[in-house]
């Protein structure tokens, strides 16, 4: 690691591994998309830089690092519960890229109580990546951002599958 990388990057790269950081900052960032200025979301929660709910103080304008540094961190503690949840991720960097996407957008708790993660924890890896799928729909409505969303990530997490 060189000595211009943030402690938040540096934390995640230790929790997920340099190879599936790489393969997920940009997946996330590419979905969540960049706000540096705290909005309100579609259901109210005060949101900042990449999907971001933690801390955020409505009118405090983020950095382009510091909000990147929140999506590193964010990143680190979505992956923490996946891999507890999944540990047969490790090792598995496309999956586990993968797998921190998905959580990041439903949640950490409905990632681990996922037909996708029962199946990698079978070890039907072609079936844990499929399953991603069933996570398209908001408000009982397929979304077609979110059907997108988890067609980029199925295809990712199939990479290196036989």
């Amino acid at each position: 690691m060189d000595a211009g990388e943030s402690a938040s990057k540096k934390k995640a790269i230790g929790v997920l591994g340099a190879g599936a950081l790489l393969l997920a900052t940009p997946l996330i960032a590419q979905w969540e998309g960049k706000r540096n200025d705290p909005y309100r979301d579609i259901v109210g929660v005060w949101t900042v830089c990449y999907g971001d709910t933690r801390g955020v103080v409505p009118g405090q304008r983020q950095t382009d690092a510091q909000c990147k540094d929140r999506l590193y961190a964010q990143i680190a503690d979505h992956a923490r519960p996946v891999i507890k949840c999944v540990p047969q991720l490790m090792g598995r960097d496309a999956q586990l890229a993968a797998s921190v996407s998905l959580a990041y957008n439903i949640g950490t708790a409905g990632f681990c109580r996922s037909t996708a993660a029962k199946k990698f924890r079978a070890g039907d890896w072609r079936g844990g990546c499929n399953a991603f799928y069933a996570w398209r729909y908001a408000g009982g409505k397929e979304v077609r951002g979110l059907a997108n969303r988890r067609k980029q990530e199925i295809r990712l997490c199939l990479t290196g599958l036989s």
